[in-house]
């Protein structure tokens, strides 16, 4: 599997078409929903003539199918948005195609990003790139699969409560969450905009901190953004590092737990302090996650009414029955679920009682990962409880579902960065272990993550 540095300096024509050949011979884990040919190979020959340049000159990559990007149909893997063609690509992606990367194609994801296990794409299940019978995780799941293939060295998701992290845990491969703001959401199909973040797979951590840092900085189309702030700063020799105990408890697979120890036995031989550190909140980070993500669902999925773009139903006669029908054949189960949910919350005489009660947590979670983030550099945890589970195994049990979100969603919560690195096998499968930091400290994450690499 070629990391970015293979692809420099070749001809980016033989680049591009290694990588759409990869990706049909690769048709059977549907981890790709349409290939952007037509526009690659165009690319190609602008790189080659010299006509474009940079850092990523030549360099295949894909995109989660919920970036608005040219040549093919937006569809985030809905069927409300099927015909979608985008009118703007998304920012992060013109950064790339900036420094000369060629996007060859969308990646399949649970529909809307709703989901843990790209099972709920209205196109089909994306397999797992080790074990085909397994979930690719989600709900960027095909674009964790597009990188561990070797279809492409990086692909591009979305992660709003681990949906970067827990594909790339479940696929073996660098899974990156900036802080949140660090890059622009600006054409990205919106699931819940405070805490929606655009990230990237790769194989390495140097190949992930290259492509974060062309994506990063701000964009005046996107006001939560922040300044162009990704810059390396002097981390502490040693670091102090926390091991988050209440996510290494019976409730964590033993395999998954016993990573994570070699993990920081690897990190204490490199010199770091590691300790155990309480994080009592955590405990309250998924139940106040999916109340306040899928108030923010309910209201970004109002746009969807058949009016204006997307799936408009046939033979209605009246607004309210456009709207219904429209959206009746549009959205996928667990759409439907997280609209529901969200409109509850939201709902006169239950917003105190829920929604509002969500939100002081999350403010008490953002002051408990302050407290810890005043005396460790870097927080670990394990990125998911267990491997990969069955496809179809979990489809019958929403709640089994989203309890593999437990170890995420409260980075996502506050608005933290986040790696998930290689960590080993539990029985046969990858696993991964989460490196958390403070705020815009996204430097010092890489820092470490690629110190360990050259060890391993």
């Amino acid at each position: 599997m070629p990391t970015i540095s293979y692809y420099l300096g070749r001809s980016a024509q033989s680049n591009v078409e290694e990588a759409l050949q990869a990706a049909k011979n690769a048709s059977d884990y549907n981890a790709l929903l349409h290939l952007t040919e037509e526009r690659a190979v165009k690319r190609a020959a602008m790189v080659d003539a010299g006509e474009i340049s940079g850092r990523l000159a030549g360099v295949p990559f894909v995109v989660k199918d919920n970036f608005l990007a040219f040549d093919g149909p937006t569809t985030a893997a809905s069927r409300i948005l099927q015909n979608f063609n985008a009118p703007v690509q998304a920012t992060v992606v013109e950064k790339l195609e900036a420094e000369g990367a060629i996007c060859i194609g969308k990646a399949n994801l649970d529909s809307f990003a709703h989901g843990s296990s790209t099972e709920n794409s209205a196109f089909g299940v994306t397999k797992n790139a080790v074990d085909p019978t397994r979930v690719a995780g989600g709900s960027s799941g095909g674009s964790a699969v597009a990188v561990k293939l070797g279809i492409v060295p990086f692909s591009l998701g979305t992660d709003t409560g681990g949906s970067i992290r827990q594909p790339a845990s479940f696929n073996g491969v660098v899974g990156v969450k900036p802080t949140y703001g660090m890059t622009s959401r600006y054409g990205v199909v919106s699931m819940a905009s405070s805490t929606d973040v655009m990230g990237c797979f790769a194989l390495t951590a140097e190949d992930a901190e290259l492509v974060i840092e062309i994506m990063a900085g701000q964009d005046s189309r996107d006001m939560t953004t922040l300044p162009d702030y990704f810059a390396p700063e002097a981390a502490n020799a040693p670091m102090k590092i926390g091991v988050i105990r209440d996510f290494m408890t019976e409730g964590t697979d033993e395999g998954v737990r016993a990573r994570v120890v070699d993990y920081t036995k690897q990190l204490e031989a490199k010199g770091h302090i590691v300790e155990e550190v309480s994080l009592p909140m955590a405990k309250y980070s998924l139940a106040m996650y999916y109340i306040v993500v899928p108030a923010e669902i309910a209201s970004n999925l109002a746009r969807y009414d058949g009016v204006r773009y997307g799936v408009r139903a046939e033979s209605t006669t009246t607004i309210e029955e456009l709207y219904g029908k429209s959206r009746e054949q549009g959205f996928g189960a667990e759409s439907k679920r997280r609209i529901l949910i969200g409109n509850y919350v939201l709902s006169s005489g239950f917003f105190d009682a829920y929604y509002q009660k969500a939100q002081k947590a999350r403010q008490l979670l953002i002051n408990e990962f302050n407290e810890l983030f005043s005396s460790y550099d870097i927080l670990i945890s394990p990125v998911v409880p267990t491997a990969a589970f069955g496809i179809g195994e979990n489809t019958d049990d929403p709640m089994k579902m989203y309890l593999s979100d437990a170890m995420t969603v409260g980075v996502s919560m506050a608005g933290l960065p986040a790696l998930s690195v290689p960590a080993g096998e539990s029985n046969g499968m990858p696993v991964g272990v989460q490196l958390i930091a403070n705020a815009q400290k996204d430097a010092l994450l890489f820092d470490l993550a690629k110190s360990m690499e050259t060890k391993q």
